[in-house]
Formats: C-alpha cells, sequence, structure tokens
C-alpha cells in the first residue's frame, strides 16, 4: 500500500462494469458472488448481524501477491562507518565513491482473481519495481497456502492496474467486478487482503465518499471510493466488497501521517477498473484522450482574480504546441467550463472527461476568456505515455545568485507594494540577458519581496519577470498599478499575474490584494 504523510495515490481511467469471462465451458465453475450463491449468506436490510457468512464465501478468490526484484543500491563501503565498530573490519570512512551494488528486494501485496481459469487483478505498483530493479518473479498465494508462479499478462502505470495468469489443474474460485456506480456514502462495504504481509485478513466499514477527489494531482484518475475500513500497506490490489458480495472497488491508498490506517482509505471504483482488466486480459493497448494542456482547478484566488464563480471550471496554464488544444484555439488563460456538454467540476475535472474520449473524437468545449462565454471545437489527440510529464510551475525554486545587478533605489511604497508586497522594475535588454530571457520578451522584474505579503507565501522571488496583469500586458510600472486599481474598482480582492520564473515557463498565479 503506498502512504505518504499526507496523501498517497494512483491514477485510473472511467468507464462502464463489466463481467469477465472465464477459459474455462460453461457450468464448469461459478463465481463465488453469484446471486444464486450470495442469497442465503446476505443479509437484505439493515446493519448487518456479522460478515462471516460474506467473507467465508468471497475470502477463497483473494489471494497474496509476492514479488522478487534485484533492485540497484549505492554502494555502502564500510557498512559500520559511523559507529564505534568502524575502524575494526578495514575499508575507509563513509564508503563515498562506491560503485552501485545489486541486491535483491521484495514486496508484498493482495490481488484478487476475476476468472476460473487464474486471471488475478491487483495494482501495478504491487508488481513493479521501483527505481532502477527489476522484477523476477511473481508469485500468487492462495488462502490455503498454495502457491502458483503467476505470469505478467499486462499493466498500466496511468490506472495502476495489472493482471497477471496463473495456471491451475482444476478451475480456481473467483469473483465478479459490481456496479460502483450504484455505492452510497454510508453502505457497508468489507476489505479482504495482505496487510503487512500477515496473509488474508478482513476488515469492515462504510463508504465514507464516493467519486472523492484527492487532489494529488492525478487527473483523469483522480476519482476513488473512500472508505473508513482499515486499509494497510499490503492491502494494495485487494478487493472491496458490498453487501451483495460484488467488487466496487480495488484498493489502492490510504491516508496517513503515521505509515498506518487513519481511517481513510481510497479505493479504484470497479467502474473505472474493470473496462481496463478487460483490455488488458486481451492484451489491448490503453488508449486516452488528450488535449494537450496544463490545467489547474479554479480554486479561491485564481476565481476571485477573474471575477467568477469558485470552483467551476478549471484553468489553462499552458498550451502545448501543435497540440490538440492549440489546434483548436484555446490559449493559456481560458477557463474551461464544459466538455462535450459535460461540465467540468471537482468531481468530473478536464482530465477526466478528455482521458474518456476517444483519439480522433470532435468535441465542443466550452470555455471562458476574458470574461466572455465561446465555444470551440476540439480534435482529441491521443494520450502520450506517462513519461512524457508536463511541466509545472514551481514558484519556490529561487536563484542561487543575484539575477540582476543594478536593481531601483527604495522610492516609498508605491501602489505595488501596499496592494502586491513587490517591488518591481522594467525590464531591459540588459536585465533580460542576465535573467535569461528570451529576445524580445517584456515585463516587470521583481527586485524584492515582502515575505508576509501574498506573494512571498506563493514563492515569489527576486528575479521573477511579470509579464501580463488580468491577461493585460505589463511593460511599466504604471501598467501593473493600473490593471491593481481596475481589479479594486471591479470590487475583485485578488489579481490574476502571469509570472514567468528563471529558467521555468511562465504560469498564471493569482495574488491576494491588501
Amino acid at each position: 500500500m503506498r502512504y505518504a504523510y499526507g496523501l498517497t495515490t494512483a491514477l485510473l481511467l472511467g468507464g462502464a462494469t463489466a463481467t469477465l469471462v472465464t477459459g474455462y465451458p460453461a457450468g464448469a465453475q461459478v463465481a463465488q458472488n453469484e446471486a444464486s450463491q450470495m442469497a442465503n449468506v446476505v443479509p437484505r436490510a439493515g446493519a448487518p448481524s456479522g460478515f462471516a457468512d460474506l467473507t467465508e464465501q468471497l475470502q477463497p478468490a483473494v489471494v497474496n501477491i509476492s514479488t522478487r526484484q534485484r533492485v540497484q543500491v549505492q554502494g555502502g563501503g564500510n557498512p559500520f562507518a559511523g559507529t564505534p565498530f568502524e575502524g575494526l573490519f578495514g575499508g575507509g570512512g563513509g564508503g563515498g565513491g562506491a560503485s552501485p551494488q545489486t541486491r535483491e528486494a521484495q514486496s508484498l501485496g493482495s490481488g484478487f482473481i476475476v476468472s476460473a481459469d487464474g486471471y488475478v487483478v491487483t495494482n501495478n505498483h504491487v508488481i513493479t519495481a521501483e527505481g532502477k530493479g527489476q522484477v523476477e518473479s511473481i508469485t500468487v498465494t492462495m488462502p490455503d497456502g498454495t502457491e502458483y508462479p503467476a505470469k505478467l499478462i499486462g499493466k498500466d502505470a496511468a490506472s495502476d492496474l495489472a493482471v497477471l495468469k496463473i495456471t491451475s489443474s482444476k478451475p480456481l474460485p473467483y469473483v465478479k467486478f459490481g456496479d460502483s456506480s450504484k455505492a452510497r456514502v454510508g453502505d457497508w462495504i468489507i476489505a479482504i487482503g495482505n496487510p503487512f504481509g500477515l496473509g488474508g485478513t478482513v476488515t469492515a466499514g462504510i463508504i465514507s465518499a464516493v467519486y472523492r477527489n484527492t487532489g494529488s494531482g492525478s487527473g483523469a484518475y483522480d476519482r476513488y471510493l473512500q472508505t473508513d475500513a482499515a486499509i494497510n500497506r499490503g492491502n494494495s490490489g485487494g478487493p472491496m466488497f458490498d453487501m451483495n458480495g460484488q467488487v466496487i472497488g480495488i484498493n489502492n491508498a490510504i491516508f496517513s501521517p503515521t505509515g498506518g490506517s487513519v481511517g481513510i482509505g481510497f479505493a479504484i471504483p470497479a467502474e473505472t477498473a474493470a473496462p481496463i482488466v478487460q483490455k488488458l486480459m486481451k492484451g489491448q493497448a490503453i488508449e486516452r484522450g488528450y488535449l494537450g494542456v496544463t490545467i489547474q482547478a479554479l480554486n479561491e484566488d485564481l476565481a476571485d482574480s477573474m471575477g467568477l464563480e469558485h470552483n467551476k471550471g478549471e484553468f489553462i496554464q499552458a498550451v502545448v504546441p501543435d497540440g490538440a488544444a492549440a489546434k483548436a484555439g484555446i490559449q493559456a488563460g481560458d477557463v474551461v467550463v464544459k466538455v462535450d456538454g459535460k461540465e467540468v467540476t471537482r468531481d468530473q475535472n478536464l482530465s477526466f472527461l478528455v482521458a474518456n474520449t476517444a483519439p480522433g473524437t470532435r468535441i465542443p468545449i466550452e470555455l471562458i476568456r476574458n470574461g466572455r462565454r465561446m465555444t470551440l471545437t476540439a480534435t482529441v489527440d491521443k494520450r502520450p505515455s506517462e513519461d512524457e510529464l508536463q511541466q509545472t510551475f514551481d514558484p519556490s525554486t529561487d536563484q542561487d545568485s543575484d539575477p540582476f545587478n543594478n536593481p531601483p533605489k527604495e522610492q516609498g511604497q508605491s501602489v505595488v507594494e501596499k496592494s502586491l508586497g513587490l517591488s518591481v522594475t522594467p525590464l531591459t535588454s540588459q536585465i533580460a540577458r542576465q535573467l535569461g530571457a528570451s529576445e524580445g520578451t517584456k515585463g516587470l522584474v521583481i527586485v524584492a519581496v515582502d515575505p508576509s505579503s501574498d506573494a512571498g507565501q506563493k514563492g515569489f522571488a527576486r528575479g521573477f519577470i511579470i509579464l501580463s496583469a488580468n491577461n493585460a500586458p505589463v511593460s511599466t510600472q504604471a501598467d501593473l498599478e493600473n490593471a491593481i486599481k481596475a481589479a479594486k474598482a471591479d470590487g475583485r480582492s485578488a489579481i490574476l499575474l502571469r509570472v514567468q520564473p528563471r529558467g521555468q515557463p511562465a504560469a498564471f498565479v493569482p495574488l491576494r490584494l491588501r
């Protein structure tokens, strides 16, 4: 189970539910969670009197998954460096400059069988080595202790799903996906998995939220079922069952400041996972739609700086040249509010809507530009591999050296200093060369930042170039002062600046006015 102080999560694609097929003849094996099998073990109304019968029926199809890996680590030289035994066994002090070494490592997780002929679903991160490691073998262990060597059939890093195959001389117990779209907050669920390598473990709880957007930046796949059932490291890839015994989620991540369960766990919805699993079982490629934009949620600061409603739509920070969005006429600074007639919301964001559109499809995109609504038509591209990550703005990055040598002298607080906590100077050709700005760049250079201002809190630093304010170019301090006065006259509590840190792409950042 992946975890971190704050939030650990994964990405995934949406789709419809499906019942997975089996390679054995009809009647050879019945799913452990078939309706006829569940009739006598599942209570139909009210709180369950217990989960024992349900667990007994489902647990045979839930497996433990372990891998053996070869990982490359930096050579440590003397293993006793820094201890009282440092000089007793020869070798230098800290082992600096030692060559990398290859060592054996293991990983543990969970999974569940989805067909009588041995297809197993789990998380991609359960069977993928980190860094420069290589997985040498995968073993699936049944609840009765029987071990099977597993073959990797397919995996998808973006959705964090993988399908394995084991071979048995007899049909295996299996379970089917249910319909997670019908899940409601407050519904009972049980999770079965392999926490901390303990083996088959059952925990129970309720659904705490549906389509939870964690804000982790995972875009199209940041839609989870949240539960308070205890989920820990090793539960990754295990099933979440509803009270009808159907798999409605795949346990995937936890929110944890401690590394253990604090009652906030996340599962990939079955309606999202099932179509990908079926494609992986068939050896088919996973294709997703792509616009070629860098986006940001329309948070309070952004919305206030543009005079728009909060959390309605998403802001375009940058557009990839020659991409689908650029060809459609979408520009940095636009706010996309609808895609193909569907509203862009926190639960249904732009990434999700586009990723679940087939490449080559023409779709209308409704957006707001400079306060005006307009509709453009885009032809969706095929999403590149996950290795081709989009660049994002990191305003906390400052330069090691002074970006320019002759900042202006202090002359008392200006409107810019009073309202934004910034001291600025026009961008001259000499300063532009020192900052590495491209020829012809026009704007204002930040020469000082008040650390107590919103700009200071958001990481603005000496040497940043302000290119525009509320989408109007600025090349003099008067330009920026006029933009500030206009924003205040409109009753706005923030102003939208387009800034360019040294060596990074330009980005829009809202600043609170004071």
